[in-house]
């Protein structure tokens, strides 16, 4: 088992000192940190103490080996879609249950009708299915390791065509990709 527990704490944006805060009984930022790198043996009591505090459900704080989350794999900011140095695990929400590959896009600099904050979760699929996702918003991968976001407006051969999202964009048009990623949830904390 994979403990998971940092992950989602920086997903929500708590510090070590927030969890240990709203535990309860309270505890010190550094027993949580101790038990999130597995210095401390993580029990039932423990991780329910954690769930209880994360506002999550306990088993959400580990998974298998074998099983491969969702990951984010891009943020879109001011200069356009940009690819994480490194991806990591995100939280999947209760309502989706597909065993499908999932990827997240967060929203670093509000774009069209996306707000700094929202995750966008979005569906792989492969690039021949990319006319299901017409009129849809994509993340496509482009050569060396960089992204192009937007409403998938055509495709023809090999290429696809995107319109970013915000006023006065440009058609971004990407050859050949691997596979396009399609929009299936806006996650938009409040």
């Amino acid at each position: 088992m994979i403990n998971r527990i940092r992950d989602i704490r920086k997903a929500k944006g708590m510090t070590l000192a927030d969890v240990a805060e709203a535990c309860d009984p309270p505890t010190t930022a550094q027993t949580i940190g101790r038990l999130e790198t597995g210095m401390r043996n993580l029990s039932t009591k423990w991780m329910d103490r954690i769930a209880a505090a994360l506002a999550i459900d306990p088993q959400t704080l580990v998974r298998a080996e074998d099983s491969e989350p969702a990951q984010i794999v891009a943020q879109l900011t001011e200069t356009g879609p940009e690819a994480l140095k490194t991806p990591r695990d995100a939280l999947a929400p209760a309502e989706l249950t597909s065993d499908a590959k999932m990827m997240v896009l967060t929203i670093h600099a509000s774009a069209g009708e996306y707000r700094s904050g929202d995750q966008l979760w979005m569906r792989q699929l492969p690039a021949e299915q990319a006319n299901i996702a017409i009129n849809r918003d994509v993340l496509v991968p482009r050569k060396g390791g960089r992204f192009a976001f937007g409403r998938l407006i055509d495709r023809q051969g090999s290429l696809v065509g995107l319109l970013p999202p915000g006023i006065g964009q440009k058609q971004q048009v990407v050859d050949d990709p691997p596979w396009i990623a399609v929009a299936e949830m806006l996650v938009r904390p409040l």
